[in-house]
């Protein structure tokens, strides 16, 4: 199956959100023209631009790779990232406990 962005999708979710596409490209950093080709298949789109679209439309960011055209890393990778970024978070919480 073919990756393609879904710019139809897109748009919906936007225009339900009250959102245009220049508040779009702007959460992720883009200009317009940058966002324009991505809309139409001629650039591609990060895992973080996605991630920003994901949060900024209240979806998850494999919906809104999947919609982007862009393959999502594997799930084991992202749960191992995530994994990894509790346990930082949990031996900040327990450096900070003990200076304090």
């Amino acid at each position: 199956m073919a990756l393609f962005f879904d710019a139809a999708w897109y748009d919906g979710r936007l225009a339900e959100r009250g959102l245009s596409r220049t508040m779009l490209a702007a959460a992720a950093g883009l200009s317009e023209v940058e966002l324009a080709l991505a809309f139409k298949d001629q650039r591609e789109l990060s895992m973080r631009e996605v991630s920003v679209f994901a949060e900024l439309l209240g979806v998850a960011p494999a919906e809104a790779a999947s919609r982007a055209g862009v393959r999502p890393p594997p799930a084991s990778d992202a749960q191992r990232l995530t994994s990894l970024e509790a346990r930082v978070a949990a031996l900040e919480a327990e450096l900070t406990r003990l200076k304090g």
